[in-house]
């Protein structure tokens, strides 16, 4: 258990963050199915994405860690993973490399922990059996551990249910143009978490491989072909930056994150434009943006494509003045952990009151005190909470080794905000 600070924080201080997770998992796959090397600058070390790096070797692979970067010899030919694959509880992972597995010369089975073995994955299976490769829930329940029998070749027109996850798609993406002939996808459903789409597709862009579509109607790839050598860069993770932001919110400071300014695709650097709404003062400069904490009022705010900013928006409205709400939260409840639970749990021990009608997130900010934060082994709900505690004392934060997940580094990050 770990007890936060309320130590003097620095006036302005400048945070470097690591690189985006999303893009990590995205151009690690990429890399796998490009026609040769590859080298993969600032990618992001971390639970998550070392799974989707082991399980790619388990495919034939050749991956090497040097220094900051990763090596990746692809080639398109994936062979038969060996042993079963486990993922922990990685859903990106989980869902990219189910997708992945369908392209592999033979059948291989992929599982996680208990919380994964949980987490719903059967609209990408409903979708590959319609392409033509055997994909089953073992358990019959939707999730996994999951059997996907390889061996698929072409493509076609296929539909996906989107509503929960648009890993679902990204995961069709990612493997289109490894299949022959034009491939159709079409969202049935949704799609949440827009951004993560456009994201995907501009790094399919940035490898060579060109994707036309229709909004989030459909998607159309042409096939086959491979994904370009190269050197890709990955850009700061927005997602770890708002943890800062957050910080300057809450404590009052000035906190710049660099590299920042020039992100574009990833949906979570708009938290930053929900901060300034609240009060505080955004600056976007050349080497990145900066928040400077003011007085908080709440607003409302639609969180459909920044999901993973729910949690600490909602630490941040605990502080401000009003009741805050936050609309199309509901697709929280099957992320690592149920984090709509998890928030509201840990915002009720430290006093403040919320209301959830299961879509939507209510919170009247008040002042909060002290408690032991329940991580529910989520690293967003470790990192979310601990910016409550630089403002409030004893605040405690139980099971905080679980931000190795995405941020391994966070804890010695955050002690640069203090003097």
């Amino acid at each position: 258990m770990l007890e936060i600070a309320t130590a003097a924080l620095k006036p302005e201080v400048t945070i470097q963050v690591p690189g985006s997770k999303s893009y990590t998992h995205r151009a690690f796959v990429a890399a796998a199915l490009s026609a040769g090397p590859c080298v993969i600058e600032n990618p992001l070390f971390s639970r998550d994405t070392l799974y989707t790096l082991a399980a790619l070797e388990d495919f034939g692979v050749a991956c090497r860690r040097r220094g900051g970067q990763v090596e990746i010899r692809g080639g398109g030919r994936l062979e038969p993973a060996r042993d079963e694959i486990c993922l922990g509880n990685s859903g990106t992972s989980m869902r990219l490399l189910t997708a992945v597995a369908a392209l592999a010369k033979g059948p291989c089975v992929l599982t996680g922990n208990r919380r994964m073995c949980n987490r719903p994955i059967g609209p990408l299976l409903e979708a590959l059996n319609r392409l033509g490769v055997a994909a089953e829930s073992i358990e019959d329940t939707g999730c996994p551990p999951v059997r996907i029998g390889g061996g698929l070749k072409s493509g076609g027109r296929v539909s996906v249910d989107c509503s929960v996850s648009s890993q679902f798609l990204s995961a069709l993406l990612l493997i289109a143009p490894c299949l022959e002939g034009e491939t159709l996808i079409e969202v049935d459903r949704g799609p949440v978490s827009r951004p993560y789409i456009d994201l995907t597709v501009d790094l399919m862009k940035e490898f060579g491989v060109p994707v036309r579509r229709r909004g989030y109607a459909w998607f159309k790839v042409a096939g086959p072909r491979q994904y370009r050598p190269g050197t890709y860069r990955v850009p700061p993770d927005a997602s770890q930056a708002g943890y800062f932001w957050a910080a300057a919110a809450v404590a009052g400071t000035r906190v710049k994150v660099a590299g920042t300014g020039g992100v574009r695709a990833q949906g979570d650097i708009r938290l930053a434009d929900l901060l300034a709404r609240m009060g505080c003062r955004k600056e976007v400069e050349d080497d990145g943006i900066l928040i400077e904490g003011g007085s908080l009022a709440a607003i409302e705010a639609d969180m459909g494509d920044m999901p993973d900013m729910v949690p600490t928006l909602a630490v941040v409205a605990a502080f401000a003045g009003g009741t805050t709400r936050l609309l199309n939260v509901g697709h929280l409840k099957a992320k690592e952990s149920d984090r709509l639970a998890a928030v509201t749990g840990n915002l009720a021990r430290m006093g403040i009151k919320t209301r959830s009608d299961g879509s939507s997130l209510e919170i009247t900010g008040g002042r909060p005190r002290p408690a032991v934060i329940d991580t529910c082994d989520d690293h967003r709900i470790a990192m979310s909470f601990a910016v409550a505690g630089l403002k409030v004392p004893g605040i405690k934060i139980a099971g905080e080794d679980c931000v190795s997940k995405s941020f391994p580094d966070f804890w010695k990050v955050l002690g640069e905000l203090y003097q």
